[in-house]
């Protein structure tokens, strides 16, 4: 349970930590200390489904290594600075330090219902995180980490204020697509400054920016581009080493680590309205949350071991591919430059789609983690997540049909049929009371025996293989108990022994399974637990069966996922955002006919497509029109397959000055349309048009 001990409007806000008891095992020889970080929710909003992606991987992780006999802590803190929060709270007319305790709660709230099994969670702007943040910042100055260089900025006149790259929007200078942020392009993927844009407009004002000079402190992250290139590959998820490589094959930038006031955050020591970037203290966050922990255990001896490169220790960050430039390059720099100790590994995972597009607010499928919990079982969701999570980075994609069918199907029908099928009859014939022996110890030893293939795909994080094998065992279970048929075997009264007999093993096999799956669905175990009469098990627990033992009688342990339930959800959520603030629009120069027939728009046919290395979002286009060949890079990876679009006619722009990228050329630009992710939709011709034809 998680209790909130203190709500002051400063830096105190701190929330009392629950312990999850640390399970003893039946056997173990090597008992690891490991400390366990997901990367912190942001203060300004509740969280989504897209958040207990990485919250379900952790947790299922965590819970797997108590479960194993091994201390593990897992600790969190909502993300309190930054822009976001302040403009937010200002919005509400409440204090910022107001806003992120009531979210920071809601969070907590939303963990509970989840089942994460967090040690402890406060926020960032706490006095452990101010501390801590003002210690390193100190000794990165020190050792020559840090210096100072005057920038250039785009400034919100009306609003008084710095704008950050996400609060100003425009034209790419490099496309020309509209409604783009002031640091990437959504359609080309070019990078740029704010002052670059065409047409820019502040997002908090809809004004035009002016551009002000101002001093900034930068982190050398260059200083540390040999240490990273040794210590990435050996400490990063290998889907992601490509990624980092080409990072650091292009050189790495110096990092602002400053804002301008107004901003909602720490203060730099020694200087006059500078405060340290959201990204600097936040993963220092990391660091304060378990400091915190340690204060309130009165042993900070524990800080020590964990954070300053002691061998016995292990500290591992669960984060999304998005953040990855900030975790496996800036945030080991930071640590190295300060004295502290590395991560042991950075685990990272992709991005949830619903249906099989970005989460929508209009399609009622931008759905809050307190929307589904009102409606549905959280442990059926941690159950569909990990059947799609692997070691890898693949993107998950959350379809409802599918979820039920899945849902109903495994944990239902195939788990839980098997404690509804024999309970009856160990009650009926055996006053409940399970057999003294094991009618096929073949069967049981199997189960038991799986046991460890499945703690090494835990242990992996390759959670969707662990159930494969879960599924299949509960599959044999079923078999066994279809091939034997109690209930006929009940019919005759000399055969009640032997009926017992073999539900008794059918319920050893039940929380054998039940075991396995516990890193999953604790609260389904939980209830099975209560059901069979036992003590909160441990990894080892399936090694012993369960012999001459009293169980409770069944009660249902799990409803099967209702469609009507599945679909009030989704009517809940498009009605949470169908009142909707009306975007800003971008400012744009109006054309007459003259500037429009500059523009040379072409039919083209694509003779060929391919994923370009190193890209997430672009493809690389071979493209026809007619007697003149091109070749363009389009960012639409996420919208498109390569295999897909052979052979397609699309309109393009053929006299688009040519643009040198560091895959190649890109010799025009395709044209499509939408907001970005997987609503990208490619503009074509009608029937009848040729390659190379004039688009009038």
């Amino acid at each position: 349970m998680f209790l909130k001990i203190a709500e002051d409007y400063a830096y105190q806000t701190q929330f009392l930590y629950c312990t999850y008891p640390v399970l003893e095992p039946f056997e173990l020889t090597v008992r690891r200390n490991i400390l366990v970080t997901s990367a912190l929710p942001y203060a300004s909003g509740p969280l989504h489904l897209g958040h207990l992606v990485e919250y379900t991987q952790t947790d299922v992780w965590v819970r797997f290594q108590r479960m194993r006999g091994h201390r593990c802590t897992y600790v969190c803190a909502s993300d309190a600075h930054g822009t976001p929060t302040m403009l937010q709270a200002e919005k509400l007319k409440i204090p910022p330090e107001k806003l992120v305790a009531e979210v920071a709660e809601d969070h907590l709230t939303d963990f509970k219902n989840f089942q994460i099994s967090v040690d402890n969670y406060q926020t960032t702007h706490s006095a452990e995180n101010k501390e801590l943040t003002a210690k390193i910042y100190l000794q990165l100055k020190k050792n020559g980490h840090i210096k100072r260089r005057t920038i250039k900025q785009t400034y919100d006149d009306k609003k008084g204020m710095f704008l950050p790259d996400r609060y100003v929007r425009g034209e790419c200078p490099a496309c020309g697509a509209a409604d783009q942020y002031g640091d990437a392009c959504e359609h080309c993927s070019a990078t740029y400054t704010p002052m670059d844009l065409k047409n820019p407009v502040s997002v908090v004002s809809g004004t035009t920016p002016s551009v002000r000079e101002s001093e900034h402190f930068f982190f050398q992250l260059a200083d540390f581009q040999e240490e990273l290139r040794a210590w990435v590959p050996d400490h990063v998820d290998v889907s992601m080493v490509n990624k980092l490589n080409e990072w650091l094959e292009t050189g790495l930038k110096d990092w602002d680590i400053s804002r301008d006031s107004p901003y909602f955050g720490f203060e730099i020591p020694g200087e006059d309205k500078k405060y340290f970037y959201v990204w600097f203290d936040a993963t220092i966050g990391y660091m304060a949350s378990f400091l915190n922990l340690c204060r309130k255990s009165d042993n900070e001896m524990e800080f020590s071991k964990f954070w300053e490169n002691d061998e016995h220790t292990e500290l591992y960050h669960f984060i999304g591919k998005d953040i990855i430039y900030f975790h496996a390059l800036f945030w080991p720099s930071v640590l190295s430059g300060s004295g502290y100790r590395k991560p042991s590994s950075i685990f990272v995972h992709g991005f949830l789609t619903v249906d099989g597009q970005k989460m929508s607010k209009s399609r009622g499928t931008f759905i809050m983690a307190s929307t589904y919990s009102k409606h549905l079982d959280p442990d059926c969701l941690r159950y569909y997540l990990a059947a799609k999570l692997s070691s890898g980075v693949d993107d998950i994609d959350l379809n409802f049909d599918d979820f039920i069918a899945r849902v109903n199907s495994d944990l239902v029908g195939k788990l839980v049929n098997i404690a509804s099928r024999c309970s009856g009859f160990i009650h009926k014939l055996g006053e409940g009371q399970l057999s003294s022996t094991i009618l096929n110890e073949e069967l049981l030893d199997k189960f038991i025996a799986a046991g460890e293939n499945i703690a090494a795909d835990y242990e992996a994080r390759d959670y969707s293989k662990a159930i494969r094998q879960i599924m299949g065992l509960a599959d044999l279970a079923n078999q066994f108990i279809d091939e034997k048929k109690p209930w006929i075997m009940a019919k005759d009264e000399s055969q009640a022994e032997q009926v017992v007999r073999v539900c008794t093993l059918g319920i050893n096999l039940f929380r054998i399974l039940i075991i396995y799956l516990k890193p999953i669905t604790p609260a389904l175990a939980e209830r099975a637990e209560k059901f069979l009469s036992i003590s909160p098990a441990n990894w080892s627990d399936a090694n012993q069966p369960l012999l001459g033992h009293s169980i409770n009688k069944f009660k249902s342990l799990l409803e099967r996922v209702d469609p009507k339930k599945v679909q009030a959800m989704i009517e809940e959520t498009r009605s949470n955002f169908s009142e909707k603030e009306p975007a800003i629009k971008t400012q744009t120069e109006e054309i007459d006919i003259d500037h429009f027939s500059k523009v040379d728009l072409r039919v083209a046919k694509i003779l060929d497509a391919k994923i370009v290395d190193g890209a997430d979002k672009l493809l690389e286009l071979k493209l026809s029109l007619g007697e003149d060949e091109r070749t363009v890079f389009s960012g639409i990876r996420s919208a498109y397959k390569p295999e897909d679009l052979k052979g397609r006619l699309v309109l393009m722009v053929a006299n688009l000055k040519p643009r040198k990228m560091r895959f190649g050329i890109s010799e025009g630009m395709v044209l499509a349309s939408g907001p970005g992710g997987k609503d990208i939709h490619l503009l074509s011709p009608d029937n009848g048009a040729k390659p190379g034809m004039k688009v009038r």
